[in-house]
């Protein structure tokens, strides 16, 4: 038997854990443009930031790279060991 298994969405998993957590990330427009804040919901094309208390809405398509902020960790994740 055949059994066709979903694809798994990494993207999805990604930013799951980061809102479940409540991890501060960095997000990185394709301007250049950084953002600081905590993801609060997301779907299929944006995401909601809080940025200083207040929530904004982000478009998948304007974003470059979402980057988790030093000093905080994936659930799971093993600690990273100090650059020398």
């Amino acid at each position: 038997m055949n059994v066709t298994r979903p694809a798994i969405n990494v993207q999805d998993s990604f930013f799951y854990t980061l809102r479940k957590d409540n991890i501060l990330v960095e997000v990185t427009f394709l301007s250049e443009r950084k953002k600081l804040g905590r993801i609060r919901r997301f779907d299929k094309y944006a995401l909601v930031l809080e940025v200083e208390g207040r929530e904004e809405m982000i478009y998948k398509h304007a974003i470059a790279a979402v980057t988790v902020v030093p000093g905080q960790a994936l659930a799971g994740a093993p600690p990273r060991p100090a650059l020398p």
